[in-house]
């Protein structure tokens, strides 16, 4: 049962909440009895093992997959970004990131496309075709189209998992700055990059899949991958990735 949260000023704090989710394929199940819930205006980080289900929840609340049992609800439309750009190869960047009005039939708004690749760095390539930007320039796009649907609530599928090390921090940095006060939730296998975006870290495990107890690294986003605490979190969270209990990280320092 897909539904939306009520504009009441008492509605609770929550961008996407889910309760008794299951879904599956054939006789398996994914999901079996799924809670989860997105603040708003915070990141909230998912890790998991490849086919773990981390992907299926995010297209469940996108809508994009249908819900067979358990309650979804969203306070309003939300924007999704892929782990690949999609960008359609006859099409200028700055017609890629206008794709969205045209598929709705919208008039165009041009100067916010164009303000848009301006602020990933992008003004001087909108008349370029994908084929004659980089890896990272394409996914800059794909950061633009995004933004340029305006939803309060942006779910991110891996964005910058294809990417180069370098490329990755700064489009890391880039998201963290542009979707500042957004609901935003982040599929990625990295567990640094959750430490370094996350404001809410859970990790995604078993069959039926159930996520663990929620960790909030202290600190303002982005966070310095280099910093001797960011180390220490890194390996609690790895043990929670591969199954060990690890101590808690909240309120570490």
């Amino acid at each position: 049962m897909r539904d939306r949260f009520p504009t009441q000023p008492t509605q609770l704090p929550a961008a996407i909440r889910v309760s008794g989710l299951r879904a599956g394929f054939g006789a398996t199940d994914i999901f079996a009895g799924l809670e989860f819930t997105a603040p708003r205006a915070t990141w909230t980080c998912i890790l998991g093992t490849s086919g773990i289900g981390k992907t299926t929840l995010l297209r469940l609340i996108a809508g994009l997959l249908p819900i067979t049992a358990g309650q979804l609800a969203t306070d309003g439309p939300v924007a999704y970004m892929a782990q690949q750009d999609l960008l359609l190869p006859w099409l200028t960047a700055r017609d890629n990131v206008l794709l969205g009005a045209r598929l709705r039939g919208e008039p165009p708004d041009r100067a916010k496309a164009q303000e848009l690749l301006r602020r990933v760095g992008l003004a001087d390539a909108a008349d370029r075709r994908p084929a004659a930007l980089s890896g990272g320039q394409r996914q800059r796009v794909a950061l633009a189209r995004t933004l340029m649907e305006d939803r309060r609530t942006v779910l991110m599928d891996e964005p910058f998992s294809a990417l180069d090390a370098i490329t990755r921090l700064r489009l890391q940095d880039l998201a963290a700055e542009l979707l500042t006060d957004r609901t935003v939730v982040l599929i990625t296998h990295d567990p640094l990059e959750a430490l370094r975006l996350g404001q809410r870290i859970q990790v995604m495990r078993g069959q039926p899949a159930t996520l663990t107890d929620v960790l909030q690294p202290p600190g303002p986003t982005p966070r310095d991958p280099t910093r001797p605490a960011i180390a220490g979190l890194h390996r609690q969270l790895l043990d929670r990735l591969t199954g060990e209990t690890g101590s808690a990280i909240e309120g570490a320092a």
